[in-house]
């Protein structure tokens, strides 16, 4: 049977969803007022007129109502104007390659006690064909993927750190640039069989956090070495697999699964973008969009 569940701050949840949609809320005073660059850069060649915070929001504006470039430059100057905004929009041919160069940096809480984080990664289609011709007629040497990696705080959800790749990155071969990534202290790592490398074991051992990874089916020991692997095989054999995950806390690596859930029902499994660096920031974009959506509403909910 399906567990239900009940909500404990339902009042603050309904606001805060309604604040998502809410345009005053990502147009903000503060954005507004660093709109445009008053400062010379100093450097040859013309000067950029309009603030990377600009550029950024309006690339957030385009991800969040899953518009065209044109469509969000129409959709900006039309609310400038009923709103009595007295600014001048970015063309959409500034935008893309500006976007390009943008630091995008994920808002997080900051907490005092050690993190538990969650990794994982998911596929994003860039172009090709429909899932209908692919069943019929096989995959086609056009149709490509962004792979997006993730870091997720397992008590709060927020999105630590993220990383794109392209489709044939191994997951193993990025976790230690998210592990360097993370500030603060790190208690424990739950990750997938794609992370059962002595590589990755290292890298969570030098932040000094504990190892949860399942290892394959009857795997083996590694000589001469004592750690968080041979004691998860040795803990294994002792009360079974199912056992294991529920008390290293395994379980809890759904966070993440959850998270990528989220992010392509709220903004869709699609990149618009052509260009990598472009690709790139359009998945960072989205993924500070959802830690802000996180951060205003979010469920405290029960097991009824």
């Amino acid at each position: 049977m399906k567990q239900k569940y009940h909500l404990r701050n339902w009042s603050e949840y309904d606001q805060g969803l309604k604040q998502r949609g809410s345009l005053t809320f990502w147009l903000s005073e503060e954005v507004l007022s660093n709109w445009i660059l008053t400062e010379k850069s100093g450097t040859r060649g013309a000067d950029n007129y309009f603030s990377d915070q600009a550029i950024l929001t309006f690339v957030m504006v385009k991800s969040l109502f899953s518009l065209a470039g044109r469509q969000t430059e129409g959709f900006l100057e039309s609310l400038f104007v009923e709103v009595g905004i007295d600014l001048p929009v970015p063309d959409h041919t500034t935008v893309s390659p500006r976007a390009k160069n943008l630091d995008v940096v994920l808002p997080v809480n900051k907490r005092d006690e050690p993190r538990h984080l969650v990794v994982d990664s998911t596929g994003v289609k860039v172009y090709g064909e429909g899932e209908w011709k692919t069943r019929q007629h096989g995959v086609s040497q056009i149709r490509t993927w962004r792979k997006l990696h993730l870091a997720v705080d397992e008590k709060t959800g927020e999105i630590l750190v993220a990383e794109v790749t392209t489709n044939n990155c191994h997951d193993g071969d990025v976790l230690e640039s998210l592990l360097e990534a993370v500030e603060g202290d790190i208690e424990q790592v739950s990750g997938d069989g794609a992370d059962d490398q002595r590589k990755c074991y290292r890298a969570i051992a030098q932040r000094g956090a504990m190892a949860t990874i399942p290892p394959q089916n009857k795997a083996q020991k590694w000589s001469n070495i004592d750690g968080d692997r041979n004691r998860n095989i040795e803990r294994i054999e002792e009360i079974g697999r199912k056992e294991w995950k529920e008390e290293s806390g395994y379980h809890r690596r759904s966070i993440s699964e959850t998270t990528m859930f989220r992010l392509k029902t709220i903004f869709g499994g699609k990149l618009s973008s052509r260009d990598f660096d472009n690709q790139a920031v359009e998945l960072f974009v989205k993924c500070l969009l959802l830690n802000k959506m996180i951060q205003i509403a979010k469920p405290d909910s029960y097991i009824v």
